[in-house]
């Protein structure tokens, strides 16, 4: 699971729509078109069209071609036809093959998005045909190799195009350019905010994850991306994603900012009854932390983009959920009705957690969904269950640590839905009046059967003006195994907010089990609820 400068504005639409400016925006109405088709000429006779070049655009267009696809018999995209100098690259020769910085698309206009075509190669094999929205109407970006600076690496002459893998966005983020968004790879994309790094991917459509009857992975076909009217303007990207069991159109409005906002509104149509769905699918990589070191020696003190996944459920309670490597593969499911929202979070943002010179763990954004509206089909953000997958890894580079909503009902063949929701990349999201949980721990107990855990609860609640600790209730519950009678303490640390629960499981010989943990005062709930399943 890995993933995966103003001249004038006439002086600008007339290099971007011919071959001049290096060719990087493409040619003639119809050629273009067949040209850029994923899959070529043989996908033109078994897809519907792709818009032709100064053909007019609108909301609707995306969608049109969603149904459009989805009342039809799919078609399978060549990936055989990557040129050999490309698909051989290692990761990291593909990676330093970068767009020049006066190529980029839109550089240094007043809106402060700029875009890099991102090639074949390596194992992004799938053809994605790049569109601009120009002034109301559609225009193909092309290929041209002195555009890019190769890395060293053979790029294919002009007239031999490899396509495109996807799109890397950069944007003005207060007064600095940075990396904003990238889209490559099945239908994934991940933003950053403010200063951060890409840490945890987001999937626009997951079906049948971890199913026996094997994952299928909806792919991008064609990104139409509009140029923004003002400085200050979000950027809107337009979706065509197909599968062999539906085709989508999925509209992207992404705002830069401290936190990167996302709102997506989407419109499926389904060609096979969809009875395994994943919406606002996510995934990061947990290699391992303080409460499970499974197999790791590293100088490292931790390495994960995501801690945890947190949820707030349709009753309101706010539940947090330590994320872990495990030995064997672990599917949860959180029963809810209505969730308020989910997400993969990073909580810890200080160097000091991981340790590690060379990757900063500790910038990378957290993950927030919140559900919208729906329709088309009963439930789809009603009965359902937030989904946690967590696969056995023994290296960073992998995701193996996965978050969906599952909803409950099946969607038939041949039914239209319409969908939409919020997401926010950044910094981890409040979790009300409530004490949240901090640090989570786990090691040896009092014997080698049994196991302590150290969870940390922080919050002004926990305390009164004075700084004293307010009288405590602890609930704790273990499922199978037993809490050790006499062994649960508090440690109260009034500078830091933070109260820590210490108690020791005895698993009595179960091969996992499922530990409920919450404060209380006075009969009310003051912390979020703390979830974990601990597994040998």
């Amino acid at each position: 699971m890995t993933h995966p400068t103003d001249l004038t504005r006439h002086a600008r639409s007339d290099l971007r729509t011919g071959l001049s400016r290096r060719g990087l925006i493409g040619a003639a109405a119809t050629g273009a078109a067949l040209a850029l088709l994923p899959g070529g000429a043989m996908a033109q006779e078994a897809a519907p069209a792709l818009p032709a070049a100064g053909s007019p655009f609108s909301d609707a267009t995306v969608p049109d071609l969603a149904r459009a696809y989805g009342n039809r018999s799919f078609a399978a995209l060549a990936t055989d036809d990557v040129p050999e100098s490309l698909k051989s690259l290692s990761r990291e020769q593909y990676e330093a093959i970068r767009i020049r910085p006066n190529e980029l698309i839109w550089g240094g206009e007043p809106h402060g998005f700029a875009l890099e075509p991102l090639l074949r190669g390596f194992y992004y094999t799938d053809r994605v045909a790049l569109f601009l929205v120009e002034d109301g109407v559609v225009r193909p970006v092309g290929y041209d190799p002195a555009g890019y600076d190769s890395g060293g690496a053979s790029l294919p002459e002009a007239g031999k195009a490899p396509g495109f893998s996807g799109l890397r966005i950069r944007a003005k983020v207060g007064e600095a350019h940075q990396d904003f968004a990238i889209l490559q790879g099945a239908c994934f994309f991940r933003l950053a905010g403010r200063d951060q790094i890409f840490g945890v991917n987001g999937r626009a459509l997951m079906l049948r994850p971890a199913d026996s009857r094997g994952e299928e992975f909806p792919r991008w076909r064609a990104l139409f991306v509009e140029r923004p009217k003002a400085p200050g303007a979000p950027l809107v990207i337009h979706a065509l994603i197909d599968s062999e069991s539906l085709a989508a159109a999925f509209r992207l409005e992404m705002t830069p900012g401290d936190t990167a906002n996302v709102a997506v509104t989407a419109t499926l149509v389904t060609r096979k009854q969809v009875e395994h769905l994943g919406l606002g699918g996510m995934q990061a990589p947990f290699l391992f932390g303080p409460h499970d070191r499974r197999g790791s020696d590293d100088a490292r003190a931790a390495a994960y983009a995501a801690g945890g996944l947190q949820i707030r459920n349709g009753g309101g309670e706010a539940i947090w959920r330590p994320v872990r490597n495990p030995e064997t593969l672990q599917i949860s499911s959180f029963v809810d009705t209505g969730p308020k929202g989910f997400g993969l979070i990073q909580r810890d943002r200080g160097f000091e957690t991981f340790e590690d010179d060379a990757h900063s763990w500790e910038r990378a954004p957290a993950l927030w969904v919140e559900p919208g509206e729906a329709s088309g089909v009963e439930g789809l953000w009603g009965e359902g269950a937030v989904t946690l997958i967590e696969i056995p890894s023994d290296a960073e580079i992998n995701e193996n640590v996965i978050a969906y909503w599952r909803p409950k009902a099946a969607v038939p063949a041949g039914t239209e839905v319409r969908l939409g929701y919020r997401q926010a990349w950044g910094r981890a999201p409040e979790v009300g009046p409530i004490a949240r949980v901090g640090e989570t721990r786990s090691g040896r107990g009092g014997s080698d059967t049994r196991r302590l855990f150290l969870v940390d609860f922080t919050g002004d609640v926990l305390f009164t003006p004075d700084g004293k600790a307010v009288p405590l209730e602890t609930v704790l519950i273990a499922g199978p195994g037993k809490i050790v009678e006499g062994a649960t303490r508090w440690y109260v640390r009034p500078e830091r907010r933070t109260v820590r629960v210490a108690f020791e499981l005895d698993p009595a010989g179960a091969k996992g089990c499922e530990l409920r943990l919450v404060l209380k005062t006075g009969g009310r709930q003051v912390t979020e609820t703390w979830l974990y399943r601990w597994t040998p």
